[in-house]
């Protein structure tokens, strides 16, 4: 049965009706967390696999997290806790690996805690709003920023290039950067790989279109990684043989800024 269709088919657990809608639902197989969007819409933000809560439900999960294909990161930050689906994967999939996330809603972090970390996973939740936690000085850079905040389309792009040099301003030239756009426009798209390149001297830029998704995932990798040498064998990696043989396919589709932009 398609994931769709489950999740048609669910009992809510959980419904928050303050400044925004946030509810808990889920069915046999799926346990799922959703916001009401700008038009009353319901929006499903994660999904998690109940029998196998580290496991990735949703495409754009997979194309931001395939800079594992060639690195082992330590130290991994990501803004925007969710349902924690990024979180788990990385917990489970990878060892020695400190995970800390920037969560601005006290009741999404009351939520992940009670219903979507089933195996205790030890994840570091900062309560905080991810722009003040980047406008900190004193702290150090990852190894990989991961950008996959949920919030409202007016909120993230007009103030597109001040939140974008905020997020360079995080990373080194040892450290990557991914960021999930969520239902953006090819205007918007266009606005921020331009901003990007032009703001960043030390990463490559490689985008996706996720299909039959309204998400475009951005990767910013250090240019001297050796991607091609890596994606031809890369023993060291976290991944296990299998998934590194599957993901190195879907990064064949990626886009790279240098060389074009399709829209």
């Amino acid at each position: 049965m398609q994931l769709s269709k489950h999740i048609a088919q669910g009992k809510l657990l959980y419904l928050s009706q303050g400044e925004e809608s946030v509810s808990v639902s889920e069915n046999k197989y799926f346990r799922w967390l959703a916001f009401n969007n700008d038009k009353g819409e319901q929006v499903i933000q994660s999904v998690m696999h109940k029998r196998k809560p580290w496991q990735l439900t949703l495409p754009h999960q997979t194309a931001l997290l395939l800079p594992l294909l060639f690195f082992k990161p330590q130290n991994v930050v990501e803004l925007g806790l969710g349902g924690g689906n990024l979180d788990r994967f990385l917990a489970h999939t990878c060892t020695n690996i400190s995970i800390k996330s920037i969560e601005y809603s006290s009741i999404v972090i009351e939520i992940f805690a009670r219903y979507f970390n089933p195996e205790q996973e030890k994840i570091e939740i900062i309560h905080r709003n991810s722009h003040d936690w980047l406008a900190q000085t004193e702290k150090t850079a990852p190894d990989w920023l991961i950008c996959d905040v949920y919030q409202h389309k007016e909120q993230y792009f007009d103030k597109t290039i001040k939140q974008l040099e905020y997020l360079l301003n995080n990373i080194d030239s040892n450290g990557c950067l991914s960021i999930n756009l969520p239902d953006a426009t090819d205007n918007e798209v266009n606005l921020c790989l331009t901003v990007l390149q032009q703001l960043s001297r030390e990463h490559n830029i490689i985008y996706f279109h996720i299909p039959n998704y309204l998400n475009i995932v951005i990767h910013l990798i250090p240019k001297h990684w050796q991607t091609f040498r890596l994606l031809k064998r890369n023993k060291s990696g976290y991944l296990p043989r299998r998934l590194f043989l599957q993901w190195r396919k879907f990064w064949q589709h990626g886009n790279e800024i240098g060389h074009k932009i399709n829209f």
